[in-house]
């Protein structure tokens, strides 16, 4: 079965003025596309690889074949992580729930969260992705680097932004912080709170 790119929930312009139409179209249409395709030529001689879904192929990478290991790593996490990247994003979602309360508790405050969540987003060195997710039930802030996922490392994505150049490149250049300012604007905390809820 081949994997195939989804379906955005939202028109390429959704997010403007944030995150604009431009960097939305070519984001999703083509750098996403793109490791649907790989991932895809990389599993193509492995037909029981090719029934597991790509988050159940990061999850178990030691059972990956060597010889596509590093493909598999990179191009499944490229799907699921740009998969779980747009579902997260909405203008216009306050911020309250169960994760707002989670929140609160574990870090003192929304300001102190948007604080640390930039540090790590601003930190990843290169190409990567900053994550809160959870942890043994507990919330922690994250950065991987390129596709890198957390399942990988047993934790699961409540939120991620992506810091990849082409993320943002088009409308910010090279200022991330600018970027990372404005993606605070288009969190869908409705989402987060199911991803959370998901975790119970």
């Amino acid at each position: 079965m081949a994997y195939t790119l989804i379906t955005l929930p939202y028109a390429y312009d959704a997010l403007e003025p944030f995150i604009d139409k431009e960097t939305m179209a070519l984001h999703h249409g083509k750098h996403h596309q793109t490791y649907v395709n790989k991932l895809n030529e990389a599993v193509a001689n492995h037909p029981d690889l090719q029934a597991k879904a790509p988050e159940d192929l990061v999850k178990n990478l030691n059972s990956i074949p060597e010889s596509i290991r590093n493909a598999v790593r990179n191009h499944a996490g490229g799907v699921i992580n740009h998969n779980f990247y747009w579902q997260i994003m909405k203008k216009d979602v306050p911020f309250g729930g169960q994760i707002a309360d989670a929140i609160n508790a574990k870090f003192g405050g929304f300001e102190k969260f948007k604080e640390l969540f930039t540090n790590a987003a601003t930190g990843v060195f290169g190409s990567g992705w900053a994550w809160l997710v959870s942890a043994g039930g507990n919330l922690e802030i994250i950065g991987t680097p390129n596709q890198d996922s957390p399942l990988t490392q047993g934790k699961t994505p409540l939120l991620t932004i992506d810091v990849w150049e082409h993320a943002y490149y088009l409308k910010y250049q090279n200022r991330r912080p600018e970027y990372i300012g404005a993606f605070f604007n288009v969190i869908n905390w409705e989402q987060v709170n199911r991803n959370l809820l998901a975790t119970k």
